[in-house]
C-alpha cells in the first residue's frame, strides 16, 4: 500500500518549511553577529542556554492553551514573536551582546509556542505509517532551506560593508515570519478535549515500569549533544576562516548531502530497521569528530559536517517516531498527547542544559581550542549512549506498553 501525506500534512509541512528558511537566513550568521561584536565562547554558552530554559518552560506553561484552546494560536504567536526578535536584534544592533538573557528568553519563548503546537498538530495529522515519512520530509525541507538560505545570507553579508548585510538578512527573515503567519490560517483549527494536567511528566517519570523513563534517557543523551553542536560548529567554521561567505559555503555543502540523505532515509527507512539504523548513525556522528584531534580547519569541519550529515537521519529518525508513536499505543496517551510532548521536550531540555553547563566551565577554566576539541568528542558520544538507551524501545512491538 502507497503511504501518502493529507492536505494538512502539507500545508503544516510549508508552514515549517517557511519557519526554517527564516531561521536558515539568520540564525545560521546569528551567533557569528554575536561573535564579531564580542568574540566570547562563554557569552553564547550563555545565550543558548537563556533559549533552552525559555523553551522548556514556554513548552510546560503553553501546553495548557494549546490543550484546552486554540494550538493554532500558539503556532502563529510562536511564529510572530521569532520575527519581532529579529526586529529587537535589528534595532539593537552591536549592542545587542549586552542583552544576551532578555534575547535569549524572547527567541526561546518564540521558539517554544512554534514547536509545542508544531507538535501536537503533527501528532494528530500522521500515524505509525506515515510518520517516518514525514518526518524525512521535515528533514528534506530543512535541508533545501539550508542550501539555500546560509549561502545566500553569507553572500550578501560578504558583499555588503559593515553589518548592512546583516540588517538586510534579518530584514528578509522578518518579512518570511509573517508570511508563514499567513499560511498558518490555511490549516484547521484542531479540536481540544480534556484538561492539562500539570503534573504529568513528572507522574510518568515517577512509574518505575513506564517506557517514557528509557525515552527521557535517550532525549536527554541527544540533547546533551545538540545544545552543544547547535551553535558551535558553525561558528568554529568561521573562526576557522574569518569569513561568513565560507560558512555559507559549508551549509550549502552539507545541507545538500542531508537533503539526499533525509530523502533517502525517509523513502527506503522502515519501523524495523530504527534500532540498527540509529547505531549506526550514532557510530558515524562520532568517528567524524576524530579528525578534529588532529586539526581545527575548514577541510575537517567539513567532514565533520558532510559526515554528521549522512548520519544524523539515520539517527534522528527513529528517536523521532519511537517517541511519538508511544503517544499513540493507547487510548490514554492520546488523550495525554499534549503533556507528553511537554515530556518529551523538558528531557531534550535537560540534555542541552547539561551539555551546555560543560561547555561553559569549560571554556571558563580552559579556555583553549585543543580543550574545545575533547569537548567536542566527548559530547560527540552521548547519541551512542541514546541508542544504548534505546535499543530495547526501538525494538518494542506495535501496541507495546512497557518498554521491559
Amino acid at each position: 500500500m502507497k503511504i501518502t501525506l493529507g492536505r494538512q500534512s502539507i500545508l503544516l509541512l510549508g508552514v515549517n518549511g517557511l519557519f526554517a528558511l527564516a531561521g536558515a537566513l539568520s540564525g545560521t550568521f546569528l551567533n557569528v553577529f554575536l561573535w564579531k561584536s564580542r568574540p566570547d565562547y562563554a557569552m553564547l554558552g550563555w545565550f543558548t542556554i537563556s533559549q533552552q530554559l525559555a523553551i522548556g518552560l514556554t513548552f510546560w506553561l503553553a501546553g495548557k492553551w494549546v490543550k484546552e484552546h486554540n494550538k493554532m494560536s500558539a503556532l502563529r504567536l510562536g511564529t510572530a514573536l521569532s520575527g519581532l526578535f529579529y526586529m529587537v536584534v535589528l534595532w539593537a544592533g552591536s549592542r545587542a551582546v549586552d542583552w544576551i538573557w532578555p534575547l535569549g528568553i524572547l527567541l526561546g519563548c518564540s521558539l517554544g509556542l512554534f514547536w509545542i503546537a508544531f507538535n501536537v498538530v503533527y501528532f494528530e495529522i500522521t500515524d505509525r505509517e506515515n510518520r517516518d515519512l514525514f518526518n524525512g520530509w521535515v528533514g528534506l525541507l530543512g535541508s533545501m532551506t539550508g542550501i539555500i538560505g546560509p549561502w545566500f545570507s553569507g553572500l550578501i553579508i560578504t558583499r555588503m560593508a559593515d553589518n548592512t548585510g546583516y540588517r538586510l538578512i534579518f530584514t528578509v527573515s522578518l518579512v518570511i515570519y509573517v508570511i508563514a503567519v499567513v499560511f498558518s490560517f490555511f490549516l484547521k483549527k484542531r479540536k481540544v478535549s480534556g484538561t492539562y494536567r500539570w503534573s504529568e511528566p513528572w507522574i510518568q517519570l515517577s512509574k518505575p515500569d513506564s517506557p517514557w523513563r528509557t525515552l527521557a534517557l535517550g532525549l536527554f543523551a541527544q540533547g546533551a549533544r545538540e545544545g552543544v553542536f547547535a551553535f558551535l560548529i558553525a561558528l568554529l567554521v568561521y573562526v576557522a576562516t574569518a569569513q561568513e561567505y565560507k560558512l555559507g559555503q559549508f551549509s550549502l555543502i552539507t545541507s545538500a548531502v542531508a537533503l539526499l540523505s533525509y530523502w533517502a532515509v525517509g523513502k527506503w527507512f522502515k519501523p524495523q530497521y530504527r534500532s540498527r539504523g540509529m547505531f549506526i548513525g550514532a557510530l558515524i556522528l562520532l568517528i567524524v569528530l576524530i579528525p578534529l584531534l588532529w586539526k581545527v580547519t575548514y577541510v575537517t569541519l567539513l567532514i565533520v559536517g558532510i559526515g554528521s550529515a549522512v548520519a544524523m537521519p539515520l539517527y534522528i529518525l527513529p528517536m523521532i517516531s519511537a517517541g511519538f508513536d508511544m503517544m499513540g499505543t493507547s487510548g490514554e496517551n492520546v488523550e495525554k498527547r499534549v503533556e507528553l510532548v511537554v515530556l518529551r521536550e523538558l528531557c531534550l531540555m535537560g540534555g542541552r542544559l547539561f551539555g551546555l553547563t560543560i561547555f561553559i566551565v569549560t571554556v571558563m577554566n580552559t579556555p583553549s581550542l585543543r580543550m574545545l576539541t575533547w569537548l567536542i568528542i566527548v559530547l560527540g558520544a552521548f547519541p551512542l549512549i541514546g541508542w544504548f538507551f534505546m535499543r530495547k524501545l526501538l525494538k518494542r512491538p506495535e501496541g507495546q506498553e512497557s518498554a521491559g
